[in-house]
């Protein structure tokens, strides 16, 4: 059965004692009747705000590993609006086992979207609304501007997830999770796999970030609150990823829409392939892409001169200059 997680309606406890800002955090419940973990963090009284963003994480992140960013962007005059995709973070589970990353279809994903896009207009949050979205986040936010009619202005995508590396992401890769998940085992995790979050290995060799003191905090909030993280995808989560991934070279995708997408790109990058995220931005209406050089996968949990490169690109497209 799926499970909810405890306190769907707090943040965890900082392991370093640093605050949150002022937030509030609350479960919403999707169409298809999954609870979602949401948390809002308005401004100071008294200043004037720039817009909202909407953080979209990425496959098994969680709200308060944004902490560094959510300050940032506070600090800048938006409000910030973020939430955890169901089956992760403080969310509904949907399997029996809640540290296996399940989902049926990558659409499904979008009912949380649509979800909390409801919660933000109900709570009337600073217009114009943006979006910055990490790796999955990023697949989820182009499936969902590429239908058109979005109510976000701009699109800040960093390392999208668009094509996966290695074998994974092999054409024998896609065939087996593909045939598996349609003769039952779609529940199953995928072979090798472990319940044991990727966060919680050493820093030495890791995919997503050189910066030691960032991936310790990252770390230190899954060995503080381990109820927030997942291990490694199930048959059926990998099935349905390479689903969404297939819309990306279809014709038509994003003819419908109209935001501005700016994709940030890794440039030592061995989670996504940066060059299909690249091709991709050629092909879409009001979409660029800038590699930074050297980084690993999460660019916001980077060393200082490659968050100094993303700031520079983020504030020079956010808001814009027709806000």
């Amino acid at each position: 059965m799926p499970q909810l997680l405890p306190a769907p309606g707090t943040l965890a406890e900082p392991p370093d004692g640093q605050p949150f800002p002022p937030h509030a955090v609350m479960p919403i419940l999707t169409r298809d009747g999954y609870a979602v973990r949401a948390a809002f963090f308005p401004l100071a009284e008294g200043i004037a705000a720039k817009g909202t963003i909407l953080l979209l994480q990425g496959r098994a992140e969680f709200i308060e590993k944004y902490r560094e960013v959510i300050g940032e962007l506070l600090g800048r005059g938006f409000a910030v609006a973020s939430f955890d995709w169901r089956g992760q973070g403080g969310s509904e589970r949907l399997l029996r086992n809640s540290l296996a990353g399940h989902v049926e279809d990558f659409e499904d994903y979008q009912l949380d979207l649509e979800a909390v896009i409801a919660a933000m207009k109900l709570r009337d949050l600073p217009q114009p609304w943006s979006l910055l979205a990490h790796s999955m986040g990023g697949c989820l936010a182009l499936h969902h501007i590429a239908k058109g009619n979005s109510p976000f202005r701009r699109a800040v995508l960093t390392s999208p997830l668009v094509a996966v590396t290695g074998l994974g992401g092999s054409m024998a890769g896609q065939v087996v999770s593909r045939m598996l998940s349609a003769l039952g085992f779609a529940i199953w995790r995928i072979p090798f796999g472990t319940d044991v979050p990727r966060l919680r290995g050493p820093f030495e060799g890791n995919p997503f970030t050189r910066d030691p003191s960032r991936f310790g905090t990252a770390r230190g909030w899954l060995e503080a609150h381990p109820h927030l993280g997942i291990g490694d995808p199930t048959i059926g989560w990998v099935a349905a990823a390479f689903h969404a991934l297939d819309r990306f070279g279809d014709d038509d995708f994003g003819c419908l829409s109209r935001t501005p997408v700016l994709m940030l790109l890794a440039g030592a990058d061995t989670v996504v392939l940066t060059a299909s995220a690249e091709k991709l931005a050629l092909r879409l209406r009001q979409a660029s892409a800038m590699v930074l050089p050297g980084s690993r996968h999460e660019i916001l949990m980077e060393q200082d001169e490659v968050r100094a490169l993303f700031w520079t690109a983020f504030d020079a497209f956010v808001p814009g200059e027709d806000n």
